[in-house]
């Protein structure tokens, strides 16, 4: 078999509701002694993170916080939370929140003792082994939401402040130790963030489906976890204190998380950039773009998409999955256009040349363009 390719699956992951009354046996499982507690803007405020830092209390676990995680961490973000981490004398990471808030906990655990600057650790070659892995605190990851999945991933996303450009930075040591996945933290979400990842989640699934990688264990995975959104994200929306469907959403999210391994795609090209200048959420731009992607990839993933359709209970084969999508981002009240996530027309060049050097651009399953990105975008604003 003349086939060769390099696999990773997640981390230890502790799942079900209630289960954050684990969260100082985790810390100590995982040597953390005085954790810094990360987490995006607010969440210390709400009910989850007050019971998260009583827990910690509880244990005399001592701590304190970092907690102005934006909805696209720079590295401007990234240089406080190492002051705090270093100022606190910390020896490990609680990562607790959304992507952003798992993705600046990662990244800060992976700093904490490196020597060059975090760029030099973009996803390309093995820059990697460029770092100190020795020196990697461990971390803790909470998620609060369904989507990146960023609690079972070896890549962190930030924005660099000055060329406003995202980047991902890659480590397998940023896997996190152990992983918290309790349904009732999610619960407090505002719907449009609950859809939003939700539908992050499923492009990940689709995009890893499509890539033409060979990776079959993530195709499988990618194939379950659409059909899991599918079936659960609906009755999240219907009923936002469904504890079952949120846990199928956060396996959903994972299973997404764990299966991009084999690629992504357009969407993410395309979607990138707009984090990066127009501070658009990342999901929901995602399920904006969706649709137009499917059509540019159409002439390529035809036939697995009708596979996907056939096991989805879809009928009509690739016209049946769009218009499922079509329907499907409607019914969860995901905006038509771009305009309404408050992009415009202006910077559409410098946006296309920016997704055809985004890191997803060369896994997508055709290839794309200055000009297709560009009609790409013409036709989603």
């Amino acid at each position: 078999m003349s086939i060769v390719a390099d696999w990773s699956y997640p981390t230890s992951i502790r799942f079900g509701a209630g289960r954050i009354s684990e969260l100082a046996d985790a810390c100590r499982q995982a040597g953390i002694k005085r954790p810094l507690f990360v987490a995006n803007k607010g969440l210390t405020e709400l009910e989850i993170g007050q019971k998260a830092l009583g827990l910690l209390r509880e244990a005399g676990l001592g701590h304190s916080v970092c907690a102005e995680v934006e909805t696209n961490p720079t590295d401007v973000h990234l240089d406080t939370g190492l002051r705090a981490y270093w100022d606190g004398d910390h020896d490990g990471i609680i990562a607790f929140g959304g992507g952003s808030g798992l993705d600046l906990g990662k990244l800060i655990a992976f700093m904490s003792g490196q020597i060059l600057s975090v760029w030099d650790f973009e996803v390309g070659g093995e820059r990697w082994k460029r770092a100190d892995a020795d020196t990697i605190a461990p971390i803790v990851a909470v998620p609060t939401a369904a989507g990146t999945g960023a609690e079972v991933t070896r890549v962190a996303a930030l924005t660099d402040s000055f060329d406003r450009v995202k980047r991902n930075i890659l480590h397998p040591r940023m896997m996190p130790t152990i992983v918290i996945s309790d349904p009732e933290l999610t619960t407090g979400l505002p719907m449009p963030i609950t859809v939003g990842t939700g539908m992050d989640a499923f492009a990940h699934c689709l995009e890893a489906y499509s890539a033409l990688f060979y990776h079959p264990m993530s195709t499988g995975i990618a194939l379950e976890g659409m059909r899991i959104v599918k079936e659960s994200l609906p009755r999240v929306v219907a009923d936002p204190l469904d504890i079952e469907a949120r846990g199928q959403m956060m396996s959903a999210a994972a299973m997404g998380a764990v299966s991009l391994q084999k690629g992504l795609g357009a969407i993410h090209a395309l979607s990138h950039p707009l984090s990066a200048i127009y501070n658009t959420h990342h999901g929901m731009t995602n399920a904006v773009l969706m649709p137009a992607v499917l059509r540019f990839n159409r002439e390529t993933i035809e036939p697995r998409i009708e596979m996907v359709a056939a096991y989805l209970g879809i009928s009509g084969g690739f016209n049946g999955f769009y218009d499922f999508i079509v329907r499907f981002r409607h019914d969860l009240g995901v905006p038509e256009k771009l305009s309404a996530l408050g992009v415009g027309s202006e910077r559409i060049d410098e946006l296309a040349e920016m997704a055809v050097n985004d890191v997803a651009a060369p896994s997508n399953p055709r290839r794309l363009t200055v000009e297709d990105a560009r009609e790409l975008y013409a036709s989603c604003i």
